[in-house]
């Protein structure tokens, strides 16, 4: 049990973060592909479930928390789609975009 997830690790941004993705593909691969757009809307919900619910068990923090517990949800968010990255033009192209010869390019042709 040391190696899985436990409530500390839950509270911390990497912990966070790898379960809101995880748990966002997961229900992303049980619903299928019409799930895809919703995606995104799934993961700001976890993303911010568990930022609040880490914000309850704060017991040395006051009212304050609530505000900082949203703002913390939505760095979550960004670290687990990785919005926080290069701007979507420089990001590696994914399987797909290879496949459809649709990859963005570094240098681009000037004709």
């Amino acid at each position: 049990m040391n190696d899985l997830f436990t409530w500390t690790a839950l509270g911390s941004l990497t912990g966070a973060s790898a379960a809101t993705l995880l748990t966002t593909n997961v229900i992303g691969g049980l619903i299928g592909a019409s799930a895809d757009k919703a995606r995104k809307w799934i993961a700001l919900g976890i993303a911010l479930a568990l930022s609040y619910l880490t914000a309850a068990f704060a017991t040395d923090a006051g009212a304050e928390k609530w505000i900082i517990a949203f703002f913390n949800g939505l760095v979550i968010f960004s670290a687990a789609l990785g919005i926080n990255q290069l701007p979507p033009g420089n990001r590696q192209a994914t399987p797909i975009q290879l496949a459809q010869g649709t990859e963005p390019r570094f240098i681009r042709s000037w004709a």
